[in-house]
């Protein structure tokens, strides 16, 4: 496996932490993700057809292996246990886990969890110490506490959907999953704190974070424009928040470059290195306020100049002159960045299929950085290992795999 520098297991922030994970598709995925590359034990609880993420609409190949991307990028490092939930010796199992654990994490939505045996109540009595993690579309109390969610319907009802587009096309929901990966790291950060606030009070506790809250969070600038001074904002198109005309998409010969210009030694800059001085003593352009008031004629000074070259020529010469700008590039193209490889952001994981690269943590420590350095799970790959450290012997997991529960 290809790691940062120093990122033993044993030196991981979560190193000996625990997780029983009973999440699927993204949103919980994504959070136990996060702890399981920071030295976490998580053993990922499967039904036994496996989770819905390990088919891609992007590859047969990968889908037959059950081995989708997505799953992958977000179950790295994780121990892959099969279990029929509904079944009595499932419940068993589950307890004898929980009472190792130190955290569980569920995003069925509320009630599902306790009426098969194996909710908060029932797991706390067992193990008083456990962190006890809901995650759901509304949490777990409230009006819409059973209504189902997805990423594209929070996305809409957040308010995220009405920020982002143009105007004349309408409201347009990002290009990732936003909703579910804000959700996933508001969740691991509340496994976090949870963690540190009972190493000093030895108590466990119930842990209820909510996507249309999580992604609310995200939002608490605009949120704060809206309640302190009813400022309702616009559908931006690729306008900075700031709103300032000089940060924006702006066509450039046969591309795209964004410039993100928002100082006025930076806008002396642009303009200079554009090869328009004169624009700076244009009483059009004269501050900040009535370049906003005539942002379609220094539209049509800065792409005109920008005409004149490539995307990739136009960002060496503004960078070097110190304007923020970048080429809108593609996914496939920045991977191979310099900077990104010579962070290691992107790491190997073994398959039965060959190596793979992948996402790794999106942050350094001087010590102990996680990293993947466990083999990909296949579907029920570690069911033998995790019921043996349970006690289950050869012939009582031989029983339970004859009568499906795993």
């Amino acid at each position: 496996m290809t790691t940062p520098t120093d990122s033993t297991p044993d030196a991981r922030a979560f190193a000996g932490v625990r997780v029983l994970d009973f999440t699927h598709v993204l949103a919980g995925p994504y959070a136990t993700g996060q702890l399981a590359m920071q030295g976490a034990d998580v053993i990922k609880v499967e039904p036994r057809t496996g989770d819905g993420m390990r088919l891609t609409p992007v590859s047969r190949e990968w889908s037959e292996r059950g081995l989708g991307p997505a799953w992958m990028a977000v179950n790295a490092n994780k121990r892959s246990v099969t279990l029929d939930l509904a079944k009595p010796e499932a419940k068993t199992i589950v307890h004898r886990l929980a009472k190792t654990a130190d955290v569980v994490v569920s995003n069925f939505r509320p009630g599902v969890m306790d009426k098969l045996g194996i909710g908060w109540e029932a797991l706390s009595t067992l193990n008083p110490r456990l962190i006890y993690v809901e995650m759901s579309g509304f949490g777990s109390t409230g009006p819409e506490r059973r209504t189902a969610s997805f990423d594209g319907k929070i996305q809409a009802m957040s308010g995220l959907m009405n920020l982002t587009g143009e105007p004349v096309n309408g409201p347009m929901r990002a290009g990732f999953a936003a909703a579910d990966v804000a959700t996933g790291i508001t969740g691991a950060f509340a496994i976090a704190t949870a963690l540190f606030q009972r190493s000093h009070t030895g108590r466990g506790q119930f842990v209820d974070v909510a996507m249309l809250d999580s992604m609310l969070g995200f939002l608490n600038g605009q949120i704060a424009e809206w309640t302190v001074t009813g400022y309702r904002h616009p559908q931006y198109g690729n306008r900075s928040v700031s709103m300032k005309p000089t940060a924006d998409r702006f066509r450039c010969g046969d591309g795209w470059l964004v410039l993100a210009v928002l100082t006025e030694p930076q806008f002396e800059r642009l303009m200079t290195t554009l090869g328009r001085p004169d624009a700076l003593s244009d009483p059009r352009f004269r501050d900040w306020f009535s370049r906003m008031e005539h942002d379609g004629p220094l539209r049509e000074v800065i792409e005109a100049a920008l005409a004149g070259g490539a995307p990739e020529q136009w960002a060496r010469r503004l960078t070097e002159a110190d304007v923020p700008c970048a080429v809108v590039t593609a996914l496939a193209d920045i991977l191979e960045h310099p900077q990104l490889k010579h962070r290691g952001f992107l790491q190997t994981a073994e398959t039965p299929h060959g190596p793979v690269r992948l996402a790794g943590p999106a942050f350094r420590f001087a010590h102990g950085t996680g990293g993947i350095d466990r083999p990909m799970a296949t579907l029920g790959m570690h069911n033998d290992e995790v019921l043996a450290e349970l006690g289950y012997d050869a012939a009582a997991i031989a029983a339970l795999r004859e009568a499906e529960v795993i």
